[in-house]
């Protein structure tokens, strides 16, 4: 395993990986459980959506940053994180964790974590904040975040349609 700073060149791979992963979430949970209507109003172009969003991910100049893990394998990126910095609230964020499905449960997540937490203190944060679901899908990620240490808020998000 190899962790190391986002290139430009990661661009592709690691939109696809981020598709790849949350496909689930999307298509056989969030989907059937809130209906077509409320999907399409909350998440109907979320391919899209992340096309936009990891593009924007990786800029130090704005404290934002992207680490990658390569499994060895040569298949490319096997996974990343990325966080962000306030330095003047000393408070770091994790807004993306992904690992591609065959390197699961091979402790990839957590090394990404330590790194990006490690990055977070180096820049003076004291705090970090990280997010996930309460659904099912969601579990493995809230298991992760426990393991290292975080403490769950929990919280309730209700859709309806009008």
């Amino acid at each position: 395993m190899f962790i190391r700073a986002f290139t430009p060149q990661d661009l592709t791979a690691l939109t696809d990986l981020t598709i790849e992963t949350f496909r689930p979430f999307y298509e056989d949970s969030f989907r059937p459980l809130v209906g077509e209507t409320v999907f399409a109003n909350q998440h109907g172009d979320w391919r899209d959506d992340y096309r936009r969003e990891v593009r924007g991910l990786h800029a130090p100049e704005r404290h934002l940053y992207v680490a990658v893990v390569e499994a060895g394998d040569g298949d490319g990126p096997a996974g990343y994180v990325a966080w962000s910095v306030d330095s003047d609230r000393r408070n770091g964020s994790i807004s993306h964790l992904a690992v591609s499905a065959q390197h699961r449960r091979g402790r990839l997540g957590t090394a990404l974590c330590e790194h990006a937490f490690a990055h977070m203190r180096s820049l003076g944060a004291e705090v970090v904040e990280i997010g996930t679901g309460g659904d099912p899908f969601h579990a493995p990620a809230r298991a992760l975040y426990e393991r290292l240490g975080c403490t769950a808020l929990p919280t309730a998000v209700y859709y309806r349609q009008l």
